[in-house]
């Protein structure tokens, strides 16, 4: 085994050689079409500020640190991340307008409406009770003295979670989860990313935090490159939060996928080799994990190879 061989990110184009050699080929919600497995994992050791960042194509890191901080205000609507230049949430609300309006309006346009307008995005730019809002706000229900449930106190997950790993790190219940089932019908898009748990080796100055990461359903071509580094980035926070080295990332998929309408970007990237050892830097360790900025934030010694472009699927 060559030493270029060992690097991290072979785990990554084996998982897509193989999903596009032997997956099953299935239509899917979308109607575009899938070749999938089921049941699939990748690691990744974050010591000495190592991060899961693809080489072999350009990842748009800071759209994803971006994404992962609006996670954590639980907002759920796109205004805050147009505001910043990240259109990644577009594509779901800008379908739903089409459809109620009957506008064919592009999404350049509909993207300023939303920035612009206040009120309009307030009306099209939510997208339901997503990834934050139950990581942050999960809803909880009171049964009063009528006979009648109430809305009582969200849970602020993430918080409950810190708080877990500092005070008792052999916890095996330092869980985030998403998938909250009497809300998916009013989520633009059910969460991928669902289950994060988290987990404490070592003792005393060595401890390190783990991460695993369940992902329902993956688009390994597009998606899967944003969720490392997200999950990455948020183990770092985490740890930092509760004074613990970063240990390793375990990302496990359920549904894992390529879309036929990927030849293009799949076949390209398969030709390519992983080079170089890209770092992330966290340069303050604020208060609470709610007040990091996003230029608490560095990347190092990314020298990716060039994009590869494919469309969403939606």
């Amino acid at each position: 085994m060559t030493t270029a061989r060992r690097h991290p990110e072979w785990q990554y184009l084996d998982l897509m050689r193989h999903i596009w050699l032997h997956g099953d080929q299935r239509m899917d919600r979308t109607g575009v079409g899938t070749r999938s497995v089921f049941g699939t994992m990748l690691r990744f050791d974050l010591a000495n500020d190592a991060v899961p960042l693809l080489t072999t194509k350009r990842v748009f890191w800071k759209a994803a640190a971006k994404e992962m901080l609006w996670f954590l205000t639980g907002d759920t609507n796109i205004r805050p991340l147009l505001q910043q230049g990240v259109t990644i949430w577009s594509d779901w609300p800008l379908k739903k307008y089409r459809q109620a309006s009957g506008e064919q309006i592009s999404q350049e346009q509909f993207e300023a409406r939303i920035v612009a307008d206040e009120a309009f995005a307030a009306n099209w730019g939510d997208l339901g009770p997503v990834y934050g809002k139950q990581w942050v706000d999960w809803p909880t229900y009171q049964y009063g003295p009528d006979g009648k449930y109430t809305p009582g106190p969200g849970i602020n997950q993430v918080a409950e979670v810190v708080e877990s790993l500092r005070t008792n790190p052999g916890s095996r219940r330092h869980i985030i989860e998403g998938w909250n089932v009497a809300e998916l019908d009013r989520m633009a898009l059910p969460p991928c990313h669902k289950t994060y748990q988290f987990h404490v080796a070592g003792e005393g100055d060595s401890a390190r935090l783990n991460c695993l990461l369940y992902q329902r359903s993956c688009d390994v071509a597009l998606g899967l490159p944003f969720n490392l580094f997200g999950a990455a980035l948020l183990t770092r926070m985490m740890a930092a939060q509760a004074s613990l080295l970063p240990g390793e990332l375990v990302w496990s998929g359920g549904d894992t996928h390529l879309y036929l309408n990927h030849t293009d970007l799949i076949e390209a990237q398969l030709e390519r080799e992983p080079a170089g050892n890209p770092k992330l830097v966290l340069k303050r360790v604020p208060p609470t994990i709610f007040d990091y900025r996003f230029d608490d934030f560095e990347v190092l010694d990314y020298e990716p190879q060039g994009v590869l472009r494919a469309p969403v699927a939606v």
